[in-house]
Order: C-alpha cells, then sequence, then structure tokens
C-alpha cells in the first residue's frame, strides 16, 4: 500500500452495515481522486467493499487481511 491516505476510517468492532455507512459517509466529504483508508474487523466487509465500490464507482485501490483485520483503499470518484 503506497497510496499516500487523505483520509482514514477505523471500523473495527463494527458489522455490517456499519462499516459501510461510514466509509459513505467519509466519502462523501472528500473530493475526487482522494484516497481513504478503512480497516474493519467483520469478515463480511471484503464482500461489501466490493460490491460498494462497483455500485458508486469509486474506486477499490486494493485490499489487505491480516490478523482478523480488513484494510482496504478506496479512492473517491
Amino acid at each position: 500500500m503506497s497510496e499516500t491516505i487523505d483520509r482514514e476510517v477505523d471500523a473495527r468492532g463494527l458489522n455490517c452495515p456499519l462499516p459501510i455507512l461510514r466509509t459513505k459517509k467519509a466519502l462523501n466529504d472528500m473530493t475526487s481522486g482522494q484516497v481513504l483508508k478503512v480497516t474493519a474487523t467483520d469478515p463480511a466487509s471484503q464482500r461489501d467493499f466490493q460490491a460498494f465500490a462497483r455500485q458508486t464507482g469509486n474506486t477499490l485501490i486494493d485490499q489487505v487481511s491480516a490478523n482478523g483485520e480488513f484494510v482496504y483503499l478506496l479512492r473517491r470518484k
């Protein structure tokens, strides 16, 4: 993950749909091209973030999982 992070959302301990809702709120406050990093612990978030990116047009740059945490990088459309 070598992208410059413009904003971060800590969604650890939150279950669906809260990680996506917090992500959507953060992206709404960002400008086009900025990068958002989201850290979550809900395993279902992997599927949710892929679908969210497809549906919203934001780009899922990267997703990494380690030690029960899932990290997502999204670029604002």
